[in-house]
C-alpha cells in the first residue's frame, strides 16, 4: 500500500456528531470507515476508537480521545475549501458558523474576491474561498 498522508482529528466526544455534520455538507461525502470502543476498553463504550470519512477527494480520520487534554484545535491549522460558486460559499459559511465563531465574515480581502473564515462548533477552523 502506497504512503497515505491523512487529517487526524481529535476530539472528546463528539467525533461521530461532527463527522456526520461534515460529511452531511458536502455533496461528494462518505464515512467510510467506524470501530467504536467496547465494553472494558479504554475509551467509553461505543465512542470512536477511529473513523475515516472523506469530504470530496480528501479522506480525513477522527477519533474520540479517552483522555482529557489541555487542549484543543487551534485556527493555526484550518481545513481550507475551495468553493466552486457563491451559493456554495454563502451555504457553508452558514453552516459552520452556526454555533461556531466568525473569525473572518465573507468579504473581498485583496487577495481572494470572496473569502471566510470561521471555527465551527467542535472548534475545527475552516477558510472558505470563492475560487
Amino acid at each position: 500500500m502506497a504512503q497515505q498522508i491523512l487529517t487526524h482529528l481529535m476530539f472528546e466526544g463528539s467525533a461521530e456528531e461532527a463527522m456526520n455534520f461534515y460529511v452531511s455538507l458536502f455533496e461528494d461525502a462518505a464515512i467510510t470507515d467506524v470501530r467504536r470502543y467496547g465494553p472494558g476498553e479504554m475509551g467509553k463504550e461505543d465512542s470512536i476508537m477511529m473513523a475515516r470519512f472523506r469530504l470530496r477527494d480528501r479522506e480525513f480520520i477522527c477519533i474520540d480521545s479517552p483522555v482529557k487534554h489541555d487542549f484543543s484545535f487551534t485556527p493555526a491549522m484550518s481545513i481550507f475549501v475551495e468553493c466552486e460558486d457563491e451559493a456554495e460559499l454563502e451555504r457553508l459559511f452558514t453552516q459552520l458558523s452556526g454555533g461556531g465563531e466568525v473569525m473572518m465574515p465573507l468579504d473581498d480581502y485583496g487577495f481572494s474576491r470572496r473569502y471566510g473564515w470561521v471555527c465551527d462548533r467542535f472548534r475545527v477552523s475552516w477558510q472558505l474561498n470563492l475560487k
